[in-house]
């Protein structure tokens, strides 16, 4: 379980190492979330979906798919209003508190809302990676994968804003590699928590999991690939995606 909690967030540094060397063009990190919506896509319906209906608990997955809906729009309500918060408190305080010795260039104030909301997103990956080996073996190995991808992209996105803020590239790698171990927290509290879990709580955060997973696709990995223009390529990624671990499902 360690090894595959870290493997996402190892991929995640080494991402956010590349944007700094040579940040990708809008058009490949577009194709990067199309694909990763398709990988997580289809280990949602592969592998999470038959665990679920094939227990026929039709109250406790409404009850566990209600609460991952309620607790990903709580996420997404909570971090919308810390950078709000962060921003219209400008840049001064920071500026000030940042201010540079004699012969020293400015440092960049931190973007704490940004970094806060990637913090807590990590986290639930981290929790849903827990879900997954809850799940099963198989289910947890294709669901980190999948995360990996999804890591993948959200490192190359975070340095860029952060090369983009004005800081410096060993400075951005510390960032992104400090956020990162959000996962391996989330991987262990998923884990303690739901070790031994059967039965109807099992199907509760099955249900949770399935929620979540499905709230990243659509409105998370989705939306951001979308605010590039649309070609038939792009589009093609998210079912390369789908197939490609559809295949593995199948034959692993």
């Amino acid at each position: 379980m360690l090894g595959f909690s870290l493997l996402p967030a190892v991929v995640m540094i080494a991402g956010a190492a590349l944007a700094v060397w040579r940040a990708p063009g809008p058009k490949l990190r577009s194709a990067i979330l199309h694909f990763a919506a398709g990988v997580i896509f289809s280990v949602v319906a592969v592998e999470l979906l038959p665990d679920i209906v094939q227990h026929h608990a039709p109250y406790e997955v409404a009850l566990g798919f209600g609460l991952g809906v309620a607790a990903m729009l709580g996420l997404r309500y909570f971090t919308q209003r810390l950078e709000k918060r962060v921003a219209s408190a400008g840049t001064s305080a920071a500026a000030a508190a940042d201010a540079p010795g004699p012969g020293q260039a400015p440092a960049a104030p931190l973007p704490w809302g940004l970094l806060v909301a990637i913090g807590i997103d990590i986290l639930i990956d981290g929790l849903l990676l827990g879900i997954g080996f809850a799940a099963g073996a198989k289910e947890g190995t294709l669901l980190a994968i999948a995360l990996t991808i999804e890591l993948l992209s959200l490192g190359l996105a975070t340095a860029v804003e952060l090369r983009q803020d004005g800081h410096a590239k060993g400075r951005i790698v510390v960032i992104v590699a400090s956020t990162s171990l959000m996962l391996l927290v989330g991987a262990g509290i998923g884990t303690t928590v739901l070790r031994g879990a059967t039965g109807n709580l099992l199907e509760i955060v099955l249900s949770f999991g399935l929620a979540a997973l499905l709230f990243l696709v659509t409105e998370e990995l989705l939306t951001e690939a979308h605010e590039e223009t649309e070609t038939p390529l792009l589009t093609l990624a998210f079912f390369i995606g789908f197939l490609l671990f559809l295949l593995l499902g199948m034959v692993a």
